[in-house]
């Protein structure tokens, strides 16, 4: 990428000298001309300011022209060499200087700008950022104040609804480029969105406040319009901020806003094997200095191989009860999380916590009971949804073993159910406690955007297979694609996933649709269970966010990991249908995905974060489920919690829809650094909608 951006840069440098040259030439053009025009000034008047006679003006138009052609003559100002080359070399600097910041807007600040940009282009693109309406003749004004038109505007006539339609229909966010933001609207709708809806939101870094959008002001034709989220509320302002006169920018101010709490996810050894507490002291002062800046709770993993490690129903939670004792003497609340997955492996995996020492056991007599792809490589992270039902592990399901297990929890943490300490059990469904296929396991050799595989060739899988294969009448569909590539492959290098490929056939949509039916139904039989053991308590389900190949029409990642999601199907409203049956909230592990656009890796894999991001959150606000969301990537600056709050918040969702509550990844020495720390205090403030001080960045 860096040498095809040099290669840019290097031509564009030959091309500007050509036009420097160019210049040059149309500077002495023009001094020849106006000393052409001087000279006939002098020629029709006379030194007493008359009209001369018509025989002294062929008299002194005949030494003008020997004047002129005459090399050094005095009515052509003739510029010295020097002076030229002076000239040059500055437009050429100047050039090299405008090269560079353009390259370097394409690169990092995911501007589409043209070969040839010049600060028009730049300008019109921060306008487009800010949410204004720039038409092609370079007329720019708000996209919600009409009163700002010039008067002199050629689309002067358009009502003030249709043009706040017009308005809506530029993507938000996403108009960093010069290109139209009404054609890309349509298509990135009509192909992509489903038809769901898309906030508008306010860029942090141009709003002053979350209010200021919606207070009324008097335009100069006196009727009343809406203000622009502006410092000044002027354009002067919003010019200088293009140019770059002020170094800070102001940040949206959320003061007033609704309360959303805040927990701290805890870290993932806090609890070791033998179910023991590691270093209580230590934890002891972070809580306490947690509590210290009003977080709300902690959330922790209850792991399934260190209460139940060493034989079937045999249940030790001696650190927990520890740690939960210490959590309440803080008059802090918990979020707990029933991992029914191994710990390692994965990314942000610092420890290595496998599943049970029996169920091991079992796997080796019997490896079918964990997930297998086509090449017969088992996956140990969590057991096949294929065993559901099946009594392999010592004479009980699976779901019979998830269900003993969170019915233990309850019966020894009863105490805490009751004093509301425990706000919410979110309950794992699958690898790294999501509900999804672990269709991406890097030991297995999977390198982002790889597109995975599918993970149904373990017996009992198979099984389920050949029943819905036959039922349909077709059994010889009981079978996985045989042309859907390795974990590595990219769509388009297979015949299953490319642009009409076998996965829009009859075949390909009856092997999808019992896939991602089997994800459902295991969320839903697990659920069921989880809503009976902690009966009047908050439930909730964790999805992934799988954003590559988001743009291409069969969504392949997507659908290798159980999600039905191509782009003439909406995969999530049945997750989310059923979640709403159980009462579970949704938690979205991706608060900032949507703000990663500008990503160069995101660009090449035709990924998706903020597609993906309202499409989820859509099918969950349509269901009228809770939504709850935790970061996906370490943060520690403003910018990105910036990022976390306008996603946690919207400012112009039209309903003032928000997250119900914030889990922050994760507590570490890192964090506890003063200034890291300062910096989340006033993130925790700001989601509690608090005011704070010095809102500049």
């Amino acid at each position: 990428m860096s040498a095809d951006m040099q290669k840019l840069i290097g031509a564009n440098e030959e091309d500007d000298e050509e036009e420097i040259e160019m210049d040059v030439k149309e500077e002495d053009n023009e001094d020849h001309e106006n000393g052409q025009k001087h000279i006939a000034a002098q020629m029709m008047l006379g030194a007493d300011g008359v009209m001369p006679s018509t025989s002294h003006q062929f008299q002194i138009q005949q030494q003008l022209q020997e004047q002129v052609s005459t090399p050094g003559g005095g009515a052509r100002r003739s510029r010295p060499l020097e002076e030229k080359e002076r000239t040059k070399l500055r437009e050429r600097h100047r050039r090299a200087i405008t090269a560079r910041i353009l390259a370097g807007l394409r690169k990092h600040g995911n501007y589409n700008l043209r070969v040839r940009a010049d600060i028009n282009d730049v300008i019109a693109a921060l306008a487009r950022e800010a949410g204004w309406v720039v038409l092609p003749d370079g007329t720019t004004f708000p996209s919600r104040s009409q009163g700002s038109r010039p008067a002199g505007d050629s689309s002067a006539g358009l009502t003030s609804s249709s043009s706040q339609m017009l308005s809506q229909q530029v993507p938000p966010t996403s108009l960093q480029g010069v290109s139209s933001g009404y054609c890309a609207s349509v298509e990135y709708n009509a192909c992509h969105m489903k038809g769901v809806f898309m906030p508008t939101p306010a860029p942090y870094d141009l709003s002053s406040s979350g209010h200021s959008q919606s207070s009324g002001m008097v335009g100069n034709g006196g009727e009343q319009t809406e203000s622009l989220p502006l410092i000044a509320g002027s354009m002067e302002v919003i010019n200088e901020q293009i140019i770059g006169l002020p170094p800070k920018l102001p940040e949206r101010d959320f003061a007033g806003t609704p309360y959303v709490p805040v927990y701290v996810m805890l870290p993932l050894g806090v609890v070791n094997m033998k179910c023991e507490l590691v270093d209580p002291d230590g934890l002891l002062k972070q809580l306490r200095v947690l509590k210290s800046i009003n977080v709300d709770g902690v959330m922790i993993d209850c792991w399934w191989g260190i209460v139940e490690a060493d034989a079937p129903q045999e249940y030790n939670w001696n650190g927990y009860r520890r740690l939960f004792k210490m959590v309440h003497e803080l008059k802090l609340k918990l979020q707990v999380v029933m991992s029914f997955h191994e710990c390692g492996g994965n990314v942000g995996d610092d420890v290595c916590i496998p599943l049970p020492h029996w169920v091991a056991e079992i796997g080796r007599s019997n490896p079918d009971i964990f997930f297998t792809d086509r090449e017969g490589r088992r996956n140990t992270e969590c057991l096949s949804w294929g065993i559901d039902k099946e009594r392999v592990l010592r004479g009980r399901t699976a779901v019979e073993v998830y269900f003993d297990f969170m019915r233990s929890f309850r019966v020894e943490f009863n105490e805490f159910f009751e004093d509301g300490i425990i706000s919410m059990v979110e309950v794992g469904l699958g690898p790294c406690g999501e509900l999804r296929y672990p269709s991406c396991p890097v030991k297995h050799g999977w390198r982002y955007p790889g597109i995975g595989e599918f993970q149904c060739y373990d017996q009992y899988m198979l099984k389920s297979l050949m029943k819905a294969a036959e039922m349909r009448g077709h059994s010889f569909w009981a079978r996985g694609p045989d042309n859907a590539g390795s974990y590595s492959s990219h769509p388009h290098e297979t015949g299953f996933f490319c642009d009409e490929g076998d996965y829009d056939g009859y075949y390909g949509r009856f092997f999808l649709n019992w896939y991602s039916q089997l994800l459902i139904n295991h969320g839903d039989l697990v659920l069921s269970l989880a809503k009976l053991a902690f009966e009047g308590s908050c439930i909730a389900a964790k999805l992934p966010g799988i954003h590559w190949w988001y743009k291409t029409s069969s969504h392949a990642a997507e659908l290798t990991a159980g999600f039905y999601n191509p782009c003439n199907r909406d995969g999530y409203i049945a997750i989310a249908a059923m979640l709403h049956k159980h009462g579970a909230a949704l938690n979205f592990a991706r608060a900032e995905l949507q703000f990663l656009e500008q990503r160069e890796d995101l660009q090449e894999a035709l990924a998706n974060p903020q597609g993906l991001v309202w499409q989820v959150l859509n099918a969950a606000w349509e269901t009228c489920i809770t939504v709850v969301s935790e970061n996906a990537f370490v943060c520690h600056d403003r910018v990105g919690y910036n990022k976390i709050l306008e996603n946690v918040k919207p400012v112009n969702d039209p309903d003032g829809r928000h997250f119900s509550s914030f889990t922050y990844l994760r507590l570490t020495p890192l964090l506890m650094e003063r200034q890291n720390f300062m910096e989340f205090e006033r993130f925790v403030k700001r989601m509690h909608g608090e005011a704070v001080l010095y809102l500049q960045v």
